[in-house]
């Protein structure tokens, strides 16, 4: 379970309406080469042909029983590459897929991983602040856009949904310049609980939280986050996730939390004495706890549950001003 805190409303407030800066670890892969899109659009949930250059698209890598390995960004900066940005923990499974899919011919994963820092801008206020940074603007929704700086050049990318409202990723020297250019424009220097937060109000999962090995698209919102494309052929793990959407449903859903009063220990989500899932990440602010279930679909927004020993309320995501204040 991931749990993070914050400890005041003004942090609150500054990811909701502010503008707030934070660094994100993160798996980088570049796929380039004359076939890279075309291999990469075998492998990727979602149609990455589509949008076009300069796009950025949500998505994820599956087994081949539909399972989720890694949930992230593909970035189409322009030409035949891919950038890849997908959660750090990812990053030994990701190198093995791509050995053994990509042919080197047509496409070759570089892993940059090492040498590439990103940041997340929190909050509706970022795009106020950017005017005085090099591009004069953030990407329209969906698009990227590349700028420089005196200590290199970077990525920035604003997607049509998602736990943050931009992402900038580059070299460690060109990400510190950003930060401080972003700092002097007025945005705040987040952390960890800041990213996190953003993410659990967006309802958005994360690996080793919300998902696991056995953790299929359409249980973890994909479907609300426009993550999986049923239009544009065949993909690893397609004919599961293809199934499921138009044969059935999933048994398992993502929805938020509420306590109702203090929150005990344990995560277990109960309706009466049976058991119907289990909490994946809880947000502690300052007068009230929420988190994110991944629980059966029965359960529907309005009804009560047990987690732990504590009474709780099921809640419709993304969360709502409603249930993060008053």
């Amino acid at each position: 379970m991931i749990s993070v805190t914050l400890p005041d409303f003004e942090q609150l407030h500054g990811l909701r309406g502010g503008a707030v800066v934070a660094p994100a670890p993160a798996a980088l892969f570049r796929i380039a080469g004359p076939g890279a899109l075309d291999c990469l659009q075998g492998l990727w949930t979602n149609d990455l042909l589509e949008p076009g250059d300069a796009s950025i698209t949500y998505g994820a890598l599956l087994t081949p029983k539909g399972m989720i390995v890694a949930d992230g960004w593909a970035l189409r900066a322009g030409g035949d590459r891919v950038d890849l940005l997908l959660p750090a923990a990812s990053r030994e499974a990701v190198s093995q897929i791509f050995r053994r899919s990509l042919p080197p011919r047509l496409a070759t994963a570089t892993d940059l991983s090492d040498t590439t820092r990103v940041l997340h801008l929190l909050g509706d206020g970022a795009a106020d602040r950017w005017p005085v940074l090099p591009l004069g603007r953030l990407p329209e929704a969906g698009m990227v856009a590349a700028g420089q700086t005196t200590e290199g050049a970077f990525l920035v990318a604003a997607p049509n949904s998602g736990p943050f409202h931009a992402v900038l990723f580059g070299t460690a020297d060109a990400m510190a310049g950003m930060q401080s250019l972003l700092k002097a424009a007025g945005m705040r220097m987040g952390g960890e609980a800041d990213r996190e937060a953003a993410r659990i109000l967006a309802g958005w999962p994360a690996l080793d939280a919300e998902i696991d090995e056995r953790t299929l698209p359409q249980e973890v919102r994909f479907d609300e986050h426009a993550g999986v494309s049923y239009t544009k052929g065949c993909y690893t793990g397609q004919e599961t996730v293809a199934r499921l959407h138009f044969r059935g449903h999933a048994n398992r859903v993502l929805r938020g939390l509420r306590w109702i009063g203090p929150r005990a220990e344990g995560d277990q989500v109960l309706a009466g004495d049976k058991q119907m899932g289990r909490a994946t990440s809880v947000l502690t602010l300052p007068d009230r706890v929420l988190g994110l279930a991944v629980i059966r679909r029965e359960l529907q927004p309005g009804n009560r549950v047990t987690v732990g020993d504590s009474p709780a309320v099921v809640i419709g995501l993304p969360f709502g001003p409603g249930d993060v204040e008053g």
